[in-house]
């Protein structure tokens, strides 16, 4: 047999090819049957555990749900409305729904879910906090129906809110978020999507986009999928809890149907940290005379934080940053909301509409502002923010907290103390704030530095409103 003299050029490209037809018709089919396989008895198993179990609509198909979108009556109505108002076919107009929808559609997998994103979650929160689940109204989520429409209704302190609260209500369901465009790097894209979330544009106003998006959050909601929504829309720059945004709660009420067969039940969830990771940050964006680091600043900032603390873990002098605390308080029923106000929100449209979300949204935002923990960083922050020119002794410091707590308590709020130990919980939140130079010690008297007070009154902010 002669052999064949090829050009090195076309041997590279053939074994190119080679590669890629290996990677797509052996390799990758046999990681999707894995992960389907694995995925299926990963259902099967926690089905029987979940207080509220997966829906056939997470487990459907992703291309199925996405031609769903593209058929829905409003989607298509909308598709000709946006080809007349821009002048271009409805061909055009439908290939633009087709790339929102599959922007915007996650494809869920219960084994990246509960095997793989539930181990990182747990593993992730409890190597920088001590987490702990405060208060839970158990009576009142034991009386929510296991076919109900569950969302959990949270305040946005950090971007751990999305691993905390999914890690601590992975006991009950598989909840489903709105992610804004930060999560749409890839490939970190892929596994969030895989998670169950959804994307967001945020400040997006292109109608044909929000209608795509209303309609996949009004089907998602109708078929029971559990979720996660801030109502804030963004994270508090000043540690305070924002106005409600109500585009995404809107969307949601639209898959509601008073006499359906689902009731939709909104959770308040109420967070809480002794130290938010983004907090200078997320002080530098309301500060209009600030400067502001560009992308490369904000890279080397973030990388000389890691290094720091890996410097501090290596001369075992690294701590936790404190605590973070989570609260679930009692469920709001629409069917009962509706009914004890004489409402069908079916049959309102226009202003009286908007007028009756935005008092949803205000009784949410209320009820689960009510329910944010009270932690040790947030308690000492007040007190020291109460006298700005006074040093204090830790005693005093101790005596103050003490005050400060009766005062919360007897206003209805949360207090976590740790270990039942008022002593242990004002050392290790005072620790906490000489460790991060917001508290100074001298000759035994502490007080706040003056350049950081915006820091404390963050911590402050986040639990001013408990108290009159």
């Amino acid at each position: 047999m002669a052999a064949v003299a090829v050009p090195f050029w076309l041997f590279l490209v053939l074994a190119a090819l080679a590669l890629w037809a290996a990677y797509d018709k052996l390799l990758l089919p046999a990681v999707r049957w894995f992960i389907a396989n694995r995925a299926n008895v990963v259902i099967d198993d926690v089905s029987r555990r979940l207080r509220i179990g997966i829906r056939p609509f997470q487990r459907t198909r992703r291309q199925a749900l996405i031609d769903r979108l593209l058929t829905d009556p409003k989607v298509q109505q909308a598709a000709e409305q946006h080809a007349g108002r821009m002048g271009v076919p409805v061909l055009t107009s439908l290939a633009m729904v087709e790339r929102y929808a599959r922007e915007i559609v996650p494809a869920f997998n219960a084994y990246l879910y509960f095997k793989i994103g539930y181990w990182i979650g747990r593993k992730v929160a409890q190597a920088l906090y001590r987490v702990r689940l405060g208060y839970v109204d158990s009576a009142g989520l034991a009386k929510v129906e296991s076919n109900a429409t569950v969302v959990f209704v949270m305040n946005h302190r950090s971007n751990m809110d999305y691993v905390l609260a999914g890690y601590l209500a992975a006991e009950q369901t598989a909840l489903s978020y709105a992610v804004g465009e930060w999560a749409r790097i890839w490939p970190l894209s892929a596994l969030i999507r895989a998670m169950g979330a959804y994307f967001v544009r945020r400040n997006f106003k292109d109608p044909l986009y929000r209608r795509v998006l209303e309609r996949y959050i009004a089907m998602a909601t109708e078929a029971g999928v559990p979720q996660a929504v801030f109502p804030e829309g963004g994270l508090t720059r000043d540690g305070r809890i924002r106005e409600p945004r109500l585009g995404v709660l809107d969307y949601m009420l639209r898959g509601f149907r008073l006499g359906g067969e689902r009731d939709l039940v909104f959770v308040p969830l109420g967070l809480n940290y002794d130290r938010v990771l983004e907090d200078r940050t997320l002080l530098l964006s309301i500060d209009p005379e600030a400067k502001r680091p560009g992308r490369v600043g904000a890279l080397w900032n973030t990388l000389g934080f890691l290094l720091h603390n890996l410097r501090l873990a290596m001369r075992s002098e690294w701590y936790r940053f404190g605590y973070a605390c989570v609260n679930f308080g009692s469920p709001v029923s629409m069917r009962e909301y509706c009914r004890s106000r004489g409402l069908d929100f079916k049959e309102l449209a226009g202003e009286e509409r908007k007028r009756e979300v935005a008092n949803l949204g205000r009784h949410l935002i209320e009820t689960v502002g009510r329910i944010v923990p009270v932690l040790p960083v947030p308690l000492i922050a007040t007190v020291f923010l109460k006298d700005e020119k006074k040093s204090i002794s830790e005693l005093e410091l101790k005596s103050e907290v003490e005050q400060l707590i009766e005062k919360f308590e007897s206003a209805g709020a949360h207090v976590y103390i740790p270990r039942k130990d008022l002593d242990y919980a004002v050392t290790v939140g005072l620790r906490m704030l000489l460790l991060r130079h917001l508290v100074e010690e001298r000759d035994g008297l502490y007080s706040a530095r003056e350049q950081d007070r915006p820091v404390l009154r963050y911590y402050a902010n986040s639990i001013a409103h408990l108290v009159p």
